[in-house]
């Protein structure tokens, strides 16, 4: 992509970025609308092999296009009736599932811990042709006060155990009444399993898998919805 059609303010973030990493667009196609996701280009060498089930602590979950974002984008993608719903992207990384939702039509705010992280995000969401996003620095222990959203999404979230209870009560204070969270984390990342056994004590939780091929290798993704229980 020619960074010269990009608005200004978009094109200073990305020269400023391209003095630390070597940098290029990834394309997503989500329905008839085709996504670029700017990322470092020499990923592989960026991460030195290291591996991101076996060592969560020190992996850079923000950097690369994961198999459950891909699909959550789809998902997202896919809605209905999305018009005046907002939409809140957890942990979002790249941002594929937030920029799929705001070009579904939902009011959307992608989040992450790190500024440059959402300068990341603004720059695709800008050679995307989405405008109205709102990009949040967002830290799980020490959340700002917040409006709710009617809808909560992450990826690849649930790496480490000590952001469950702090997560949850997250899930609590954002989501509407009547509100949905979607998951999706592939079936091997271990974690999951104890979180939703958390989860489960305020929420009602629907499981789905679906199996995709990447470089001739099967893939399991886990899709779960989240709705908060009543009490009666």
């Amino acid at each position: 992509m020619d960074i010269r059609n990009l608005p200004e303010p978009e094109q200073q973030i990305y020269r400023r970025i391209s003095r630390q990493y070597q940098l290029t667009f990834d394309r997503l196609r989500v329905g008839e609308r085709e996504i670029r996701l700017l990322k470092v280009a020499n990923l592989e060498e960026f991460l030195a092999g290291r591996d991101p089930f076996a060592d969560v602590t020190n992996f850079p979950f923000w950097i690369r296009l994961w198999d459950a974002a891909m699909l959550l984008a789809y998902v997202l993608g896919a809605q209905k009736e999305t018009a005046g719903r907002r939409l809140l992207e957890l942990g979002a990384g790249l941002g594929a599932p937030g920029l799929a939702a705001a070009a579904a039509g939902y009011t959307v705010t992608i989040s992450d811990y790190e500024e440059q992280i959402l300068d990341f995000q603004r720059v695709s969401a800008a050679a995307s042709g989405l405008h109205g996003i709102e990009f949040l620095l967002l830290d799980w222990l020490a959340p700002p006060p917040l409006a709710r959203y009617d809808l909560l999404a992450g990826a690849e979230i649930l790496f480490r155990e000590s952001f469950f209870e702090p997560l949850l009560q997250l899930f609590g204070s954002l989501l509407e009444p009547g509100g949905e969270i979607i998951l999706a984390h592939d079936a091997r990342r271990q974690s999951l399993g104890k979180f939703l056994q958390l989860a489960q004590a305020d929420f009602a939780i629907a499981w789905k898998e679906q199996v995709i091929t990447r470089k001739d290798k099967k893939v399991t993704i886990v899709i779960n919805r989240l709705r908060q229980k009543t009490r009666g």
